[in-house]
């Protein structure tokens, strides 16, 4: 159990900006930052970050919390892991018993798996440099390919024997669990290892932790696979890893661009020449997940092909998913018989980058020259081109950039250009129904796709909130205990009154102690009470200690309550333009708590008034005159009071 004045350090030392940056890629908007959601597929930026608060909010999925928080959605850790993985990022110590191999058996069993992948990859790499096997055979052909240690020891770079199981049997006498070793695929169902006679490639994951391995085989003319990969696992799904993200990250953030090749050898070479902004698809085509990964950090992607044009024709069909996403996707054809890795070592490293950045073309334009120059003037054919790029600008969701694509694609067609509009068009409007209809199917939700003004075509994709974050609707006496909860939270540790030295804690619940039990929000008592506990405790009251609750739906609450989506104009700052009559909004917490402690009292004797109402009416009906003329007394004192409170608070005046 990690201490919890160490929990408090790590959570006071770990920024929220900084944490989330390794993963999303941030522009700044105003006191806040902004980027594309990692928790959910989205085109607009609803993700965003307060290092003034330290937290983050999606306004679209509606995950929020703290750093720990986004660390334990985003890696899918528990609590204390999440606090380990901050504490190393900031290089703080946490005094805990180091783990045996008889804990870790019964640990989580994804911690576990990260822990047998740790354990294989030093394995696997300790062979490759330690063993004069590894050394004459794995080591050889990695500096054959020009490899330098530096690259080999970064990339987790091994080699595995044909000894059928000496992997198996140094982890399981290390204490390893042998159901582990066979569900991360290292070990057989037969106990033999996976893995044999083969250089080993490690897969990390966005954190930089070992989820997956690739291993190439070393002997010839053997009737193998030359490649052999781990299988998919709770720790490693393919369809959402790249390799290389993990070292790439931050050169792709910092270029605002993604260079994609095929091979493990091709991402090494080129990441050993300078270009590290560059990842790999590990021979597989595109997938949803991996395109999503990429535009976390840019939306700009470089896609580098052997040059086989046939290859390419066939490639090109799973990128019209790119297109769907609003990526802007250019394609680097290299010379015939030429890999990314064979032309580095061919030209160099600066030739080689001038090369790319010269004949990168965008996907749209290349794909429509290269099918062009097969059909040449064979009207069939052609039509058939026509259709087939048409199918791809219809994927297009920016329409200015569709409009972009048909003139300049009707320009190399020599075909006219409203035709292209009016197919794309109809191309847009049955892609968006038939995602409609997918919509529809999946959440029970109705979507309505919306016409472009001037052109007869859909506008852009219609992007739909996950259930838990629709909106719901807020009757007006929640809102009002809401907003209650809000000042708690907010600045319940604040002074509400100096001459007094009393917080505005204490004065709200001094004023509707009564009241509590009446609230209609069980979520908002719970957190009323905490406050009235706290300050029995003499505990000091803060933001972070609701963030940073254990109950998360607190959690989730305080970071609702304190998030605003509006942000001020930066001409304010610029201008030096201020609020010269009153205190800036976020400091007006003295007269905010009057006003609303007003307004709750007056919504809760609205309430009475109805009740008491109702009442009379039944008694009126009853004939028992008595009794009725007791209540009416009552409403009478009431709607004075009401009355007294609307007319400070400057409303209507009830009658």
């Amino acid at each position: 159990m990690i201490p919890q004045k160490t929990v408090q350090e790590i959570l006071e030392a770990a920024k929220i900006e900084e944490v989330v940056q390794d993963f999303v890629t941030l522009r700044r908007r105003g006191v806040n930052m902004i980027g594309l959601c990692p928790f959910h597929t989205e085109k607009t930026p609803s993700f965003t970050v307060s290092p003034t608060k330290n937290i983050f909010k999606c306004f679209g999925c509606g995950k929020a919390g703290n750093s720990a928080k986004f660390i334990m959605e985003h890696e899918h850790f528990n609590y204390p892991e999440a606090l380990r993985y901050l504490a190393r990022k900031y290089n703080i110590e946490i005094e805990e018993v180091e783990l045996t191999p008889e804990m870790r058996a019964v640990q989580q069993e994804e911690e576990s798996l990260f822990i047998v992948n740790d354990y294989a990859q030093k394995y696997f790499q300790q062979q490759l440099f330690d063993t004069d096997e590894g050394k004459s055979v794995g080591l050889d052909y990695f500096k054959e390919r020009g490899f330098r240690e530096e690259t080999i020891r970064k990339f987790g770079l091994g080699y595995t024997t044909n000894q059928p199981d000496a992997f198996t049997r140094q982890a399981t006498e290390a204490g390893f669990n042998a159901d582990y070793l066979k569900k991360l695929g290292l070990t057989s169902q037969h106990g033999r290892d996976f893995f044999r006679n083969r250089v080993m490639f490690t897969i990390h994951n966005l954190s930089g932790k070992p989820v997956a391995f690739a291993g190439r085989i070393m002997a010839k003319d053997v009737k193998a696979p030359k490649y052999i990969n781990s299988p998919e696992t709770d720790i490693y799904s393919k369809s959402k890893i790249l390799y290389g993200a993990y070292f790439a990250k931050d050169s792709i953030r910092k270029l605002d661009e993604c260079i994609m090749v095929e091979g493990y050898t091709d991402l090494l070479s080129l990441h050993q020449a300078g270009i590290k902004n560059v990842v790999a698809s590990s021979g597989t085509s595109l997938t949803e997940g991996q395109i999503s990964l990429v535009k976390r950090f840019t939306p700009n992607i470089k896609i580098l092909y052997d040059g086989d044009p046939a290859g390419v024709k066939a490639a090109l069909r799973g990128l019209d998913m790119v297109l769907e996403r609003d990526m802007n996707v250019k394609v680097v054809l290299l010379p015939e018989g030429e890999d990314p890795d064979s032309y580095l070592q061919k030209v160099g490293a600066t030739a080689f980058k001038e090369y790319i950045d010269g004949q990168a073309k965008d996907f749209i334009l290349f794909k429509t020259s290269l099918l062009l120059s097969e059909v040449k003037n064979d009207p069939v054919k052609r039509a058939g081109l026509v259709r087939d790029i048409v199918g791809s600008i219809a994927k297009v969701p920016d329409p200015f950039k569709r409009s972009f694509y048909i003139k300049e694609c009707a320009r190399v067609m020599e075909l006219d250009e409203q035709i292209l509009v009016t197919e794309t068009n109809k191309a847009v409007k049955q892609h968006l129904y038939k995602r409609q209809q997918e919509r529809e199917r999946n959440s029970g939700t109705q979507v309505h796709i919306v016409e472009e003004k001037g052109t007869g075509g859909p506008g852009p994709d219609v992007e739909l909130l996950p259930p838990e974050a629709a909106p719901t609707k807020v009757s007006g006496d929640e809102f009002r205990e809401k907003d209650i909860i809000r000042l708690l939270i907010a600045f319940g540790g604040e002074i509400y009154d100096e001459k007094e030295n009393i917080t505005v804690a204490e004065y709200i619940l001094s004023n509707i102690e009564e009241l509590l039990n009446d609230f209609e929000n069980p979520l908002y008592l719970r957190v009323a009470k905490q406050c009235q506990q706290c300050l029995a405790d003499e505990q000091p009251l803060s933001p972070q200690l609701f963030i940073g609750h254990e109950d998360t739906a607190i959690s989730k609450l305080a970071v609702d309550v304190l998030y605003s989506p509006w942000d001020y104009s930066p001409g304010w700052e610029e201008r030096d333009l201020y609020l010269k009559t009153q205190k800036m909004p976020e400091l007006n917490f003295s007269k905010d708590s009057e006003s609303s402690l007003m307004r709750f009292k007056l919504n809760k004797l609205k309430l009475l008034c109805e009740k008491n109402q109702d009442q009379i009416k039944e008694l009126e009906a009853g004939g028992d005159i008595s009794e009725m003329m007791s209540l009416l007394k009552v409403q009478a004192k009431l709607l004075r009071v009401k009355n007294e409170l609307a007319q400070k608070l400057g409303t209507v005046v009830f009658k």
